[in-house]
């Protein structure tokens, strides 16, 4: 009798934000599809309220955590933007120098496939790239530099930041972006994906999760904590149009 293998699955989630309502719809919809393992692609503070929560419940909830643009300004004693500033002295000492330690980038297999997450590119948390880039420049994610390390290259790279859900694949490369949980960009509804191998090698799908939240409830808490940009933060949840500053 052959003996069974056992389905693997990742979910992958970005670009939180500050948005604890948003999070706390995603990871119950992770625990109810049974999935145990979580990649956290970096961005877990500001626009949203309440940065100090999302980051423990994130710790909590999280295997794998990696620093996006916003956690490393937020971290820093001046971020180089006012909102900063309130999400840092909001956040204290202890989460402040946790956003600061945190990683750039992470390898893993997965499928058996070599896998590789960072929050904006092979470049910096801090270097844009959109899936309307040229093919050269998708083609890069995939290179190995001082940020990512110099281990085997990846076959697989997924990452966050622009808010923006996408998979293309090339010349034997797929690369994705998992879009955001706490601030979408593309339709007003929390987005996630998920990672998924039978067990044979190789064997990888992947697919991406929608879902709504009360984001009228985010945005009255916001309110009551009167949080910085409170307008531009109420107007994309509700119309998932970027605000024109850096996401």
């Amino acid at each position: 009798m052959s003996k069974s293998i056992a389905t693997e699955r990742i979910a992958v989630i970005s670009d939180v934000h500050g948005n604890l309502t948003a999070l706390d719809a995603a990871l119950a919809h992770i625990r109810a599809s049974g999935i145990e393992r979580i990649v956290n692609l970096g961005d877990l503070v500001g626009k949203g309220p309440n940065s100090a929560l999302v980051i423990d419940r994130c710790r909590e909830t999280c295997q794998t955590i990696l620093q996006g643009n916003w956690d490393a300004e937020v971290a820093r004693a001046t971020p180089s933007f006012q909102p900063g500033l309130w999400h840092h002295e909001q956040l204290g000492a202890e989460r402040n120098a946790y956003l600061a330690g945190l990683p750039g980038s992470v390898d893993m297999a997965f499928g058996g496939k070599r896998v590789r997450f960072f929050h904006a590119s092979e470049i910096s948390p801090f270097h844009r790239v959109h899936e309307t880039a040229p093919r050269e420049r998708h083609r890069a994610m995939f290179s190995n530099t001082e940020f990512t390390g110099f281990g085997p290259a990846p076959q697989l790279v997924g990452y966050g930041d622009i808010h923006v859900p996408y998979l293309i694949n090339f010349q034997g490369f797929t690369l994705f972006n998992a879009g955001s949980v706490g601030n979408p960009l593309d339709e007003p509804r929390a987005c996630y994906c998920v990672l998924e191998s039978d067990g044979a090698v190789p064997s990888l799908t992947l697919k991406f999760i929608r879902l709504d939240y009360d984001i009228e409830a985010e945005i009255a808490l916001a309110r009551s904590m009167d949080s910085p940009d409170f307008e531009a933060y109420a107007r994309e949840l509700r119309t998932a149009v970027y605000r024109g500053r850096q996401a």
